[in-house]
């Protein structure tokens, strides 16, 4: 049967390219490089943004062969794109000491009603959107990689648990003791910055 990229389903061009049909992959890699680059755009660097989607496609193929069709291929590509942006961060990631003075008050003070337990403002009323992801960038990028990926499965996009488990390759119950105990240091590290602003 003559192959046609446009009309052939996703497990036919699977086929062709575990069969050895390398320019079929490229079908497979427009089918889906929305959905890779939205995921890695929120979990890396954007100067990193086309080398870890590169990074990502080549491990799809790498990995074609041990697809099942036990799941959504649409799935099992997101959950490599994730693993993907995971080994990012476990490769480079360094812990930065921020000193008090690199953020501006505004920032402190935000920080402190963040972790006040007597806050009940919305958040988008005490600081911009910008302002908030730049601290909220600023806190994941004191934590291991393992711990960031976790809350921002959990925490950040709503994920189960389960969910959670799956794309990161751990148990379930590994996922909540690991989210659990994240959350914790954030807080505890967002209440030390706190104190830290408080004392100056």
């Amino acid at each position: 049967m003559p192959y046609d990229s446009l009309k052939s389903s996703d497990a036919e061009i699977i086929g062709q390219v575990i069969e050895g049909n390398v320019n079929a992959f490229e079908t497979l890699m427009t089918r889906y490089q929305d959905i890779v680059l939205k995921i890695v755009k929120k979990r890396v660097p954007f100067s990193n943004l086309e080398e870890t989607a590169q990074d990502v496609f080549i491990r799809v193929y790498q990995s074609l062969p041990t697809f099942k069709g036990k799941c959504n291929f649409s799935q099992w590509v997101s959950s490599i794109a994730v693993k993907t942006c995971y080994d990012y961060w476990r490769k480079t990631y360094k812990s930065q000491e921020v000193s008090m003075s690199s953020l501006s008050e505004q920032h402190q003070n935000w920080l402190g009603e963040a972790v006040a337990d007597s806050s009940e403002s919305p958040l988008d009323e005490k600081v911009s959107q910008k302002e908030g992801m730049e601290l909220l960038k600023w806190a994941l990028g004191q934590m291991s990689p393992e711990d960031r990926m976790v809350l921002e499965l959990v925490y950040l996009e709503g994920l189960s648990g389960k969910e959670a488990a799956n794309i990161l390759g751990w148990s379930l119950a590994n996922v909540k003791i690991r989210s659990l105990r994240s959350r914790r240091k954030l807080e505890k590290l967002l209440s030390g910055f706190m104190k830290k602003g408080e004392a100056r």
